[in-house]
């Protein structure tokens, strides 16, 4: 599926946020000049093919009284999947992705009890084919806003 000039304008607007209104689609076709039913279908159409991942709210964990932790695994290779759709399982992973090198898994974890975080920690760590975790806490975040301008 290409994207077309609408498909850039819309996701370009997206990015830009999502008003707090009772209908923020239609307050979004209002800015690009189209109907709230297009704009639904059009991201309905996005996501399935794959460029909306997800449409959700970002909230400051810290001041909700939350901290997250990035945390890098190594895992035997034969387990490498497994191990991921373990830790996939716990509610409290927003990102899990692999990478080249010899700590192949990383994923964030973010919750509000540090012994919730010690004990899933703890249960990832004794899965089959881990070697080992680091705990890569942030000790001061540096936040940044990342949009892509699609033209």
């Amino acid at each position: 599926m290409e994207l077309t000039a609408f498909d850039k304008e819309l996701l370009n607007v997206l990015q830009g946020g999502i008003e707090f209104v009772h209908k923020p689609y239609e307050t979004m076709a209002n800015k690009l000049g189209v109907s709230e039913e297009r704009v639904l279908n059009r991201l309905t159409e996005l996501k399935k093919a794959g460029y909306v991942r997800k449409i959700g709210a970002f909230f400051n964990s810290d001041k909700l009284g939350y901290s997250g932790t990035l945390i890098a695994v190594k895992v035997m290779d034969e387990y490498l999947d497994e191990v991921a759709e373990r830790i996939n399982e716990y509610p409290e992973v927003t990102h899990n992705y692999q990478r080249r090198g010899e700590y192949a898994l990383w994923f964030t974890f973010i919750t509000d009890r540090p012994e919730r975080q010690a004990q899933v920690l703890a249960e990832v760590k004794a899965l089959p084919g881990v070697v080992s975790l680091m705990d890569l806490y942030s000790q001061k975040k540096y936040k940044i806003d990342v949009r892509f301008k699609l033209k």
